[in-house]
């Protein structure tokens, strides 16, 4: 079962081209630190801005470097269902663990064509799918009825939570029972959520915070003390690295870390100075610095 921490990939970029010797550097970084799983071509790697080519390229890395020694879970996600369902082909056939599929985008669809559009991707797999559930950035909310329904299907698996709402996790819990795999998609109510019946986090700051990171996950289920003492830590720096659009913050936090540079593709843009050190002072809070 996918649990723990999680990371959401950032992707390193060189002269604006994928930079493929960081991403395997940045990979071994978290096989080292304990990282418990990672995913590549997510929205912190920057997929929106991502060709095709690039996208599908950071899946296969990201297998060759961790396969078999942590899981895979490809952010294979679209607003065209064709374009996730042949997207999640070749994640599958690449190798991954699993994929992580957020609910499309700008189109707005109603219960239905969000319960369609998920049932064509599983239909289509053989793999695990993680519901990626993010009203914020898709603007539509997947009610917990159609997240119940399609937990029926034989693919689906769980959820990367990101509705900010805690009282999803103890009605996901109520609904689907234990075994369905709820993980936050939101660093700072780890803490709760997992307190709630989550078992870990798709997280942002574990990019630069491997150790802490899947430490306080381990602590959440072993020594809830120890997870309270470390998620205090960990608050600045989940705060600092969402003063601006996300992944903007971290990429500069991985440059200050000499992880790699802090470099962004339009629309995005690299952070303010007063938020650069907002984001120095949590890395030292943090003794990263």
């Amino acid at each position: 079962m996918l649990k723990g921490s999680i990371v959401a990939l950032i992707t390193p970029f060189k002269d604006d081209n994928l930079d493929e010797d960081t991403y395997r550097k940045l990979l071994n970084y978290h096989l080292k630190h304990g990282t418990n799983g990672v995913v590549p071509g997510g929205t912190t790697g920057e997929s929106p801005t991502l060709s095709h080519s690039e996208h599908k390229r950071i899946i296969e890395i990201a297998v060759e470097e961790c396969g078999g020694k942590i899981p895979v879970v490809a952010g294979t996600g679209s607003n065209s269902t064709d374009e996730a369902v042949e997207l999640s082909k070749f994640a599958e056939k690449a190798g991954s663990d699993a994929i992580l599929v957020v609910t499309p985008y700008y189109n707005k669809p109603t219960q239905e064509g969000l319960y369609q559009h998920y049932k064509k991707i599983n239909d289509s797999v053989g793999i695990p799918i993680i519901i990626y559930n993010i009203p914020s950035r898709s603007v539509i909310d997947m009610s917990v009825e159609t997240m119940t329904k399609l937990y029926e299907l034989k693919n689906i698996s769980g959820v990367k939570d990101a509705t900010g709402d805690l009282n999803r996790v103890n009605q996901q819990l109520e609904a689907m029972g234990k075994e369905f795999i709820q993980l936050t998609g939101n660093d700072d109510n780890a803490l709760e959520f997992n307190k709630r019946g989550g078992v870990g986090a798709i997280g942002v700051t574990a990019n630069i915070a491997a150790k802490l990171s899947s430490d306080f996950q381990k602590a959440c289920s072993e020594k809830m003390q120890e997870a309270e003492k470390l998620d205090k830590i960990l608050q600045p720096l989940h705060s600092a690295l969402f003063i601006e659009s996300n992944p903007s913050p971290v990429k500069y936090a991985a440059s200050l870390l000499g992880m790699c540079n802090s470099t962004v593709r339009l629309p995005l843009v690299e952070i303010r100075k007063e938020t650069q050190q907002k984001v120095l002072e949590a890395l030292k809070v943090a003794k990263l610095l």
